[in-house]
């Protein structure tokens, strides 16, 4: 007997809806990485595409066979090809995929050299309709230290973590290490899993040395992207957990670089 397809089922309503599918699929997936090639993790996914309005819903199984098809694999090229095999499968015009993971980067200490691996999230964000488009997210945990207080304290200042969330979209490939040490490069300084007492003075002293407020460090990324040729969009948002105040300090800058003369 063959069973009734509601999904497909005329609808007279007359309403597009932009974005049908699923949200939160737990996945292994496998990402490139600049130093090993490429990086095994467990990803959080996004599978949407556009809906005509004469049909009352999608096949939401239809998503999950397309991204087993390609086993996880995420790369630029890779999943482009996973937003085609979307709108085919679906019938559909415009198709979204985002992947959101933890990357691991392994990281020496400044003064002991030991190497532990320090965790970052990105994210991928794509959308597929006659043009492909891709972004690539980082989000950096860093340290900052208050230059007001420096300046006014007779003894240290207020420090804390914080972190530098960057959005681009490229010409050429830019690998997430690179957005990384741009973030901590603009930092007070960079955090690290593992110190020891020699590391843990090093960095207090360095970032005592080195006072950001969120506004100098979102300036000192965005001078760094300009630079970038391969990049052609960024966006750049910074918040500071403050460890005096019971709220965050936060600052943002969005640039088409193109606009810049």
């Amino acid at each position: 007997m063959e069973l009734p397809d509601v999904q497909s089922e005329k609808d007279a309503r007359n309403i597009y809806i932009d974005k049908v599918g699923v949200s939160d699929i737990i996945y292994p997936i496998v990402v490139l990485d600049k130093t090993n090639s490429y990086q095994n993790t467990v990803g959080k996914i996004n599978m949407y595409v556009d809906l005509p309005k004469d049909f009352r819903g999608t096949h939401m199984s239809r998503f999950v066979e397309v991204l087993n098809a390609h086993m996880g694999k995420m790369t630029i090229q890779n999943m482009e090809k996973i937003l085609d095999d979307m709108k085919s499968k679906l019938n559909a015009e415009v198709s979204h995929l985002e992947v959101e993971f933890d990357y691991f980067v392994m990281r020496q200490a400044p003064v002991s050299k030991i190497s532990s691996y320090t965790p970052y999230r990105a994210k991928f964000i794509s959308k597929k309709d006659k043009t492909f488009d891709f972004i690539l997210e980082v989000i950096v945990p860093v340290h900052t230290l208050c230059p007001c207080s420096k300046e006014i304290s007779d003894r240290g200042a207020h420090n804390q973590r914080a972190k530098a969330d960057i959005s681009v979209r490229m010409n050429k490939i830019v690998w997430i290490e690179d957005l990384i040490d741009v973030a901590e490069n603009s930092a007070s300084a960079p955090l690290f899993t593992l110190l020891k007492r020699e590391d843990e003075k090093y960095v207090t002293e360095s970032a005592y040395d080195n006072p950001k407020f969120v506004e100098d460090i979102v300036r000192d990324i965005s001078l760094k992207l300009e630079k970038d040729e391969r990049i052609t969009w960024y966006n750049i948002r910074v918040t500071s957990y403050e460890s005096i105040h019971p709220h965050n300090a936060y600052a943002c800058h969005d640039q088409w670089k193109e606009f810049v003369k």
